[in-house]
């Protein structure tokens, strides 16, 4: 299966694969050169410190170029009233009676927390497309689900601000 990406998201991962390869990973070689030098690698915690975050480093090279050799590029189809990528929505949920700010995003910057919504998320996937003042149904699987009303719908950009997420 492929994630479904912008050209953004695909330019922000080599970017930070850039960054990793060129700035970091001769850093990170270094460190564990020098922490190699202080004796008993059997009992060196600085070593095994810095070959961890350098393996953590290669890990994340590897998960990204993986992201990028099996992403689907996309791009943002919706009308100018209807809800797609990047717009922020405010919707009602019925079931807690309680009005929550979103932003729809694509799977690799989700951050719940913050308000950034996957668009292949329960939620994601029933608000896109749809337009203010429609209430959809959120589907979560085996019969469970609840009804949540789209109030406002305010079109955005990728403008960068949002970054990608580790793993």
């Amino acid at each position: 299966m492929y994630d479904e990406l912008t050209k953004s998201d695909l330019q922000k991962m080599q970017e930070e694969i850039d960054y990793r390869v060129q700035e970091l990973r001769p850093k990170l070689i270094e460190d564990v050169q020098t922490a190699r030098a202080f004796g008993d690698l059997s009992e060196n915690f600085e070593y095994k410190c810095a070959k961890q975050e350098k393996n953590r480093n290669e890990s994340r090279i590897r998960y990204l170029q993986r992201m990028i050799k099996t992403a689907h590029v996309i791009e943002d189809t919706s009308g100018e009233e209807t809800v797609g990528l990047y717009d922020t929505v405010e919707i009602f949920m019925e079931n807690l009676g309680k009005s929550r700010t979103i932003q729809l995003v694509t799977t690799l910057r989700q951050d719940a927390l913050k308000g950034w919504i996957s668009k292949e998320s329960p939620v994601g996937k029933a608000v896109m497309g749809r337009r203010a003042g429609e209430t959809v149904h959120v589907d979560m699987g085996n019969g469970k689900g609840y009804n949540v009303k789209i109030l406002t719908v305010k079109k955005g950009t990728d403008d960068g601000s949002i970054p990608i997420g580790s793993f």
